[in-house]
């Protein structure tokens, strides 16, 4: 269904969502799917955010209130669950039809990194499994719920899982995983703008593949800073929520999602 609307396959990425969320599909009866996408709930039991993602509707079925459809049933299946997802501009009246409303955007850029200029002074390494509990802290201040689900599954999904330190202290995380010719950079936690720079530099040093990733756009010096090393403007979406007027945590440390389809 990806490819039949012109999106590439992405197995890997849909594999880590189903893996770590649940999928929903409307059947198609002569085989197949007519719709599809993910969910992803957060919460140690009931789940506190769930970020909606890969909505996608078979070419054949498009203009007929299909995806409507789809959203309705999820919206109604998660009660009273707060929803986010990242909406295309195509998407957006939809979203913003079923309550819906934009309270933020992610720029997404693209391109192969550059090193140039002085660089933060921040010391960064490969993480280990001793990190995992400080990183699961971190991570959990920054994004305002448990991701431990998520997060325990970046090492086997992730080609590189970097931290930051200060002092022997994780200041700042970030994962490269591979989605077709490129490394997506998410998710990326930091204490400020410097330990973000330092960590995606320190990815970059160790691929070869073009960088992508979904940048909060109130991270202004981030982004003018990745583009002056060759990343380019690709897109923008807007961020939206349901049943909450804001995403909770600290924004100011969130810089990049894992992948839009999860937050």
């Amino acid at each position: 269904m990806s490819e039949d609307r012109g999106w590439p396959r992405e197995e890997h990425k849909w594999g880590f969502l189903l893996t770590a969320g649940k999928g929903y599909g409307i059947d198609d009866p002569e085989g197949g799917l007519v719709s599809a996408c993910v969910v992803t709930e957060y919460g140690p039991q009931e789940p506190a955010l769930a970020a909606v993602g890969m909505v996608l509707v078979a070419g054949r079925h498009a203009r007929q209130g299909v995806g409507r459809r789809l959203m309705r049933h999820v919206v109604s299946a998660m009660g009273t669950t707060p929803l986010t997802l990242h909406a295309t501009p195509n998407g957006r009246p939809l979203y913003e039809e079923l309550g819906f409303k934009v309270t933020g955007r992610a720029e997404m850029v693209c391109g192969r990194f550059t090193p140039g200029g002085p660089e933060p002074e921040v010391t960064t390494r490969a993480a280990t499994a001793e990190d995992l509990t400080a990183i699961l802290s971190l991570d959990e201040q920054v994004f305002g719920s448990d991701r431990t689900h998520i997060v325990t599954r970046l090492p086997a999904f992730a080609d590189q899982l970097r931290v930051a330190e200060d002092g022997g202290r994780i200041i700042g995380y970030a994962a490269a995983w591979p989605n077709m010719d490129t490394h997506v950079v998410g998710p990326l936690i930091a204490r400020d703008t410097s330990v973000a720079k330092a960590l995606i530099a320190s990815l970059a040093a160790h691929t070869d593949r073009p960088l992508r990733t979904d940048i909060d756009v109130r991270h202004e010096d981030l982004l003018a800073w990745v583009k002056e090393r060759g990343l380019q403007s690709v897109a923008f979406n807007a961020v939206m929520t349901y049943g909450i007027a804001e995403l909770p945590g600290d924004w100011s440390r969130r810089f990049a999602p894992v992948t839009v389809a999860a937050g």
